[in-house]
């Protein structure tokens, strides 16, 4: 039985997750689906150049990096001494796993349309990209909930599904956003009430 009076009042504290595209471990043309190549020489020169402007990420409380050698090299780079997260792994792609996107083409035109067209397929055996984004969606939404700060080296397919699901975007969307290597973008607020904020790469 209650006398009447108001419980008390819990308030949640939103967060601050900071994602930091990794640095390049090839050119453009070059990337493979599930690429674990280390960080090649112009992607150790850029993390260089852009240190002064992305060290300031490491006085985060918590400091987290996909699990590939360049989200890793990237993050030890800045100073981050970021801790391996195996949910911030790139999409699973299966049999297409170290294949260039044009060398998939040639060997399984029809898997890649369907691939492109329908989120939830998985032609090549791996993760549909619904999961992946759902996935990645699902590490944000359980970040301690609490006022601080997160940074976190990601591979760009990462940031571009944190994107997707911090702004509740349609799947079709992910191919429309563009991610390059040391870019940064900032996700605040609370489970299913994200706001996101943009930061240029350093020049």
């Amino acid at each position: 039985m209650t006398d009447g009076a108001p419980g008390p009042t819990i308030t949640r504290m939103s967060v601050r997750v900071s994602l930091v595209a990794a640095a390049r471990s090839s050119a453009l043309l070059a990337e493979r689906f599930d690429d674990d190549r280390p960080l090649d020489h112009a992607g150790w020169r850029e993390v260089q150049f852009a240190a002064h402007a992305l060290v300031r990420l490491g006085a985060a409380e918590l400091r987290y990096c996909s699990p590939t050698p360049r989200s890793r090299a990237t993050g030890d780079a800045l100073g981050f001494a970021p801790l391996v997260q195996l949910a911030l792994r790139d999409c699973d792609m299966g049999r297409w796993r170290g294949l260039t996107l044009s060398e998939v083409a040639a060997r399984e035109p029809a898997g890649v349309d369907a691939w492109l067209a329908d989120p939830r397929s998985a032609p090549h055996g791996g993760e549909s990209l619904l999961a992946f984004i759902s996935r990645v969606g699902g590490w944000l939404d359980t970040r301690p909930v609490r006022e601080g700060a997160v940074v976190a080296v990601a591979e760009p397919a990462v940031v571009r599904a944190a994107l997707v699901y911090a702004l509740k975007a349609p799947p079709s969307t992910y191919w429309n956003v563009d991610v390059r290597p040391l870019s940064t973008v900032t996700i605040t607020g609370l489970p299913g009430r994200w706001s996101v904020s943009l930061e240029a790469t350093p020049h």
